[in-house]
Formats: structure tokens, sequence, C-alpha cells
């Protein structure tokens, strides 16, 4: 969602945006984000409309809705992210961050370090001296003061290190962990199941790393004119950018029966 239907900065979508998200359920066209943020937390950006977030591929795949209503939702094993704070000890800077649900849990790393990478986890995050009990529902680690390149060589250091986790590079200095083949294109392919459709049906929209699992499953992949380098090369179509409306627009025309693609 982040700098593809949210503008950096922004607390909600637009009006624009939100509008075309109810002109396409209108047609009948099954819409709904795809974002690492947990279901739970989407609504507010939609001004509190449920319908608009209640089909969504959250929390980059692991959580699938169809219609309000919960049609898969993948959990991290408390072995695989035992053995990660193992891994992670050999990699000076890094810390931890784990949730159960919508409270954040600072497992390794200080309160300072993560502010640098994500103020508002950092404000809301309780300390905690080992893996929060119960169902954990998302895992980021973060490593402030690197640069892109410095995050991707983790990104991959991690996912030759640490068993059973997958990483992608959300924005530098932090780090996207999914359980081992769970990310937001294994997301799109359970919602396609679900909706008696095949990818190619499918139109996605992305700007970053995290959207590349996507691109590849889908055969109608989208990037904004503000997305990286890796996520704009793996897109099959472009558009302009999330600050001018550009996915706004292109739904505008899908709920017309128009096809907006061209390059």
């Amino acid at each position: 969602m982040d700098n593809t239907i949210l503008p950096k900065g922004e607390k909600t979508v637009s009006v624009r945006t939100h509008e075309a998200f109810r002109k396409a359920l209108s047609a009948g066209i099954p819409i709904g984000p795809s974002s690492g943020r947990a279901r739970s937390w989407v609504p507010p950006m939609f001004a509190g409309d449920e319908e608009c977030c209640a089909t969504a591929v959250a929390t980059n795949g692991l959580e699938v809705y169809l219609e309000g209503t919960c049609i898969h939702h993948e959990y991290f094993s408390h072995r695989a992210l035992s053995d990660l704070l193992d891994v992670l000890s050999s990699h000076p800077g890094c810390g931890l961050l784990c949730f159960t649900d919508k409270v954040p849990y600072l497992v390794r790393g200080t309160r300072k370090e993560l502010s640098e990478s994500f103020p508002a986890y950092a404000e809301a995050a309780k300390m905690a001296d080992g893996l929060p009990e119960g169902k954990i529902t998302k895992t980021n680690v973060f490593c402030p003061g690197i640069t892109r390149p410095e995050t991707q060589e983790l990104v991959d250091a991690l996912g030759e290190e640490a068993e059973g986790l997958d990483f992608d590079l959300a924005f530098p200095g932090y780090l996207n962990v999914m359980p081992a083949g769970w990310n937001k294109g294994h997301g799109i392919e359970v919602l396609c199941r679900a909706l008696g459709c095949t990818t190619d049906e499918v139109v996605v929209f992305g700007d970053a790393n995290n959207d590349l699992a996507m691109f590849d499953v889908a055969e109608n992949s989208v990037a904004v004119s503000n997305a990286t380098e890796e996520a704009a090369a793996a897109a099959k179509w472009h558009i302009g950018a999330c600050a001018d409306d550009a996915v706004a627009e292109a739904i505008e025309a899908l709920a017309c029966g128009i096809w907006p693609f061209t390059a």
C-alpha cells in the first residue's frame, strides 16, 4: 500500500482512491489492498470503510481475506524465530521485532535503534526478554544506518543462514520476515483459488521489493513511476506516481470496462 496507493506521510488513501475502490466493487470487481500491514490495521486507511479491505492479501501474504472472511492465516514457528535470534547474534546492529496481532514486541535491539528505522513501532513496542508467547503474526529485522545495497546483502545472508524463513527488503535498514514459501505472491495464488480465477485474470499494483513475488505470479503486474528499480524492471505495465493517484485512475478505467495499460 505505502507509496502505491498511500502517499508517503499520509494516514489515509486519497478520496479519489477510496472512491475508485467503491466503483470497482459496484462494478462487481473483487478488489482489495495487498500490504505488509496486518489486515486489522488497514480499515482506518480507508476512513473506516471495511468493504474496501474485506478482500485483502495482508502481512506480506500471511493473511488472506475474501469478502470479510479469513481464508488463510500463516503463523511463525517459534523454533524458526529462536534460530533466527541465534543467527542475528553474528550480525552486529541487527534487531528483531515480533507482533502478536497489533502488539509489537522488541525482542532484540534497543528502542532507540528501532526508532531510527520505524519510529511508530519504537514508540508502541513492548520490551521483551524473549519471543512473545502465543501466535506470532508478523516479524521484522531492523539494522539502522545501512544502505539499500547493504540491506539487500543482509537479506541474502539471512536467507542462507536462517532455516524455515524467507526475507525481503522493505526499505533500507528494515526487512520483512516470512515463514518459508509465504509472500504476497503466494497470498495472491490462495485468493485466486478461492475466487475461482487464474492469476492471469488479476491486476496487481506495487512499488517495492516486497511486491516482486506478487509480480512474479500475476500476469498483469503494474509499477507506479516512483517504484524501486527492481519493481519497475519486474513489472509488465507502468503508470504514473502514487502521489498523482495513478492507481486510482487505472481502477476507474477498469471499473468502466476499459483496459488502461499500454506500456
